[in-house]
């Protein structure tokens, strides 16, 4: 089982879990597509000066701008999302922290 917890702060994480045929199913490429997209839709703002966009950043901007209400009561958009993350860094538990800005492993 793979773990991802969105955490907004002390005593505000959120955890959600994928199967490993789950993340199996989706495709690295289409999970940055949709971290491109929602980073966009989101009106994220870039947080490198030099304008290069890594995909850590965007993780970290998408769940932020996407707000904490959408990890507290979750729906597709939150599994869509913690799937996508989990896919996307390969590891089976991750940590992304909106308030320290930091994903760790």
């Amino acid at each position: 089982m793979n773990i991802l917890i969105v955490s907004f702060g002390e005593g505000r994480d959120y955890e959600f879990h994928a199967s490993d045929d789950e993340l199996a199913a989706i495709e690295t490429r289409a999970a940055r597509q949709w971290f491109d997209r929602e980073f966009v839709e989101l009106e994220c703002t870039p947080t490198n000066p030099m304008g290069k966009l890594l995909i850590v950043d965007q993780i970290l901007n998408v769940g932020k701008y996407g707000g904490e209400a959408r990890f507290a009561q979750p729906g597709d958009w939150a599994v869509v999302y913690a799937r996508n993350t989990l896919k996307i860094v390969g590891r089976p538990h991750v940590r992304v922290d909106t308030a320290g800005w930091a994903i760790s492993y």
